[in-house]
């Protein structure tokens, strides 16, 4: 038991000190019980459609580790995006922030595109427990209810966010929804 003890304690001291990435930049609005509204900055992705073709996560993560124009590795950054556009699921990663439109490798793989994602504000709320769906499925519909009561304007699919490997215990996961909103009177925030 003891050695078991120690093998948990170990992992968990590896997995937090691995897990220092570039977060994508933003600045906290206004916060309640319930959610916090954040104003994010223009920021560049790369975006594949989720498909039971090929493993979304994979050739995002192959783009990463040198398989672009440019043989050139990429620092992972957080968190990863899921959300629904045009009908079709699509995962997302956000580039650090050294890149630019004129320095960013072409991807190899014509399923990866480079995105570039308009700053705005975005309502979200934070989890833990595992990244299912369901999980998912229940916050999305908390932060909704939430933001028809305060009479926010959605102006996106909800997406789903996640900042841990799936070896990180899930009481310890940070996941997260959020929607697009628009913030009429800057006053109102």
């Amino acid at each position: 038991m003891k050695k078991f003890l120690s093998i948990v304690f170990l992992s968990l001291i590896i997995t937090s000190n691995s897990m220092s990435y570039e977060e994508a930049n933003y600045e906290v609005v206004k916060k309640n019980e319930v959610y916090e509204i954040r104003k994010y900055s223009d920021r560049l992705a790369i975006e594949t459609d989720i498909s039971n073709e090929g493993n979304s996560f994979r050739k995002l993560f192959n783009y990463i580790s040198g398989n672009n124009t440019k043989n050139e590795e990429i620092k992972m950054t957080t968190p990863v995006t899921q959300m629904e556009k045009k009908g079709n699921m699509t995962m997302q990663f956000y580039l650090p922030s050294r890149f630019n439109k004129e320095n960013i490798p072409s991807p190899s793989n014509p399923d990866v595109k480079i995105l570039n994602i308009k700053g705005g504000y975005y309502a979200v709320i934070r989890y833990s427990g595992r990244a299912s769906d369901k999980n998912f499925i229940k916050h999305k519909s908390i932060l909704e209810n939430e933001l028809k009561k305060d009479n926010m304007i959605i102006l996106s699919p909800p997406i789903k966010a996640t900042y841990d490997g799936p070896f990180t215990l899930p009481m310890n996961r940070r996941n997260e929804a959020m929607f697009e909103i628009n913030i009429k009177n800057k006053g109102e925030i």
